[in-house]
């Protein structure tokens, strides 16, 4: 490649054609391409490179934990869920539809995994995903509102094609963090989907917002278009960590 072209190509924003360059213009004359099949084959590099780039971008602004995929999920592991009805949702539709999903069960059950892999797919589809445990979304909002940011913050949360809390009802918040999830929640009302985690049946989620008046609000948007899964059964966690060491014995 000449230095000339190099330039060029830099000036029109084509990374993806100035890495390949080289190696597709060897294969293409290798293999006897046509014009039109050598000038395919650098666009799909480029399509391909600004994918990826879109997607390490959007992994890095929902701020995952930890990395985790549906494959790594052992569904033999957790009888309680239907494989088919996870993988459905796999397809990222319910985000399209703004559906909301809800994760209810026992620490262990497998809800974070299955969780953070639907939101590693849906950056991988080039939606927007924010992570937050219950906690760090809690304190996150109240730090927003002490310094005056917080309608900055809110807007940002109603943009993401995915809100994702995990830990509802891990630990207790306070009654003017209460008031600002509500807010969260009626925001994204019917404009985005949320996918939440929790351990506790929604009979207890008062004790959660100390409010009766806003838990029963905050189900009502939160229930309205949902889907609810119930993990209950023996930790997966346990289950797979002795199938592990089964397996190695």
């Amino acid at each position: 490649m000449t230095e000339q072209l190099r330039q060029k190509l830099k000036l029109c924003r084509l990374p993806g054609i100035q890495e390949s360059y080289e190696r597709i213009t060897q294969e293409a004359r290798e293999k006897g391409w046509s014009l039109n099949q050598y000038f395919e084959a650098l666009l799909d590099e480029e399509i391909v490179n600004r994918e990826n780039h879109r997607f390490n971008r959007l992994l890095k602004q929902a701020k995952f934990p930890t990395q985790k995929t549906m494959d790594q999920f052992n569904f033999g592991q957790a009888p309680y869920i239907k494989k088919a009805e996870i993988m459905e949702l796999y397809t990222c539709q319910f985000i399209e539809n703004n559906t909301n999903v809800i994760f209810l069960g026992s620490p262990g059950t497998g809800k974070t995994h299955i969780t953070i892999a639907l939101g590693i797919e849906a950056c991988r589809q080039g939606r927007s995903v924010a992570f937050y445990t219950a906690a760090n979304l809690g304190n996150t909002l109240l730090e927003m509102q002490e310094e005056r940011k917080l309608n900055k913050f809110m807007d940002k949360l109603k943009k993401v094609d995915l809100l994702i809390i995990d830990e509802l009802g891990y630990v207790k918040i306070s009654n003017s963090t209460s008031q600002l999830m509500f807010q969260v929640f009626s925001e994204r009302y019917e404009k985005g989907s949320i996918l939440v985690n929790t351990n506790l049946e929604f009979a207890e989620w008062a004790s959660i917002f100390h409010d009766d008046r806003m838990t029963s609000a905050i189900l009502d948007r939160l229930i309205h278009n949902s889907k609810i899964f119930t993990f209950n059964g023996e930790s997966y966690r346990y289950r797979a960590q002795k199938a592990s060491q089964q397996k190695n014995t």
